[in-house]
């Protein structure tokens, strides 16, 4: 006795995904453009570059300019890094080489000289910050502002004198 398979199903047709209608682009204009329903006129012609200068520009400071920026800032990390790294070691030298003098008492209360120390770390940290940043609005900043002023080709002292807080434009 043969086996028998059931009747088969005709295949379903061929799945079309949804396509929403698509309006044909407008007629090209005369001017070869077109106006979409917003716009009001043609669009403006696209803006002309200027030309490129003749001689090359100079660079934007002297060498010796950017010498002193360079130094002015490593003056200014090295003094914050070494007052904030410099107070921690010292802490960390004092508590490991000089324990009777780290807890002696301070006062008549429970505080001794080592929590003493302790606590004045984050004061000092906080001076160091305080310091750099006064250090660099004096010093660091004038010169990055004149830097940047030579770079735009527009060496204004009253702007540089502003920024710096002196001379008669105050």
């Amino acid at each position: 006795m043969p086996h028998e398979h059931p009747p088969q199903r005709p295949p379903h047709p061929p799945y079309a995904p949804f396509r929403p209608h698509r309006r044909p682009p407008p007629p090209p204009s005369p001017g070869g453009e077109y106006l979409l329903p917003w716009q009001s006129s043609s669009p403006p012609p696209p803006p002309r570059w200027p030309n490129p200068p003749a001689a090359p520009v100079p660079a934007p400071g002297h060498h010796s300019d950017l010498r002193r920026l360079r130094g002015a800032y490593r003056l200014l990390r090295r003094a914050s890094t070494l007052t904030a790294l410099g107070y921690f070691t010292l802490f960390l030298l004092l508590s490991g080489f000089a324990p009777a003098l780290m807890t002696r008492p301070v006062g008549d209360g429970g505080l001794t000289t080592g929590l003493l120390l302790g606590l004045c770390q984050l004061p000092v940290t906080l001076a160091a910050i305080a310091v750099y940043e006064w250090t660099a609005w004096r010093t660091v900043d004038p010169l990055c502002a004149g830097l940047r002023d030579r770079a735009r080709g527009t060496d204004d002292r009253a702007a540089t004198e502003r920024r710096r807080g002196t001379g008669a434009g105050r």
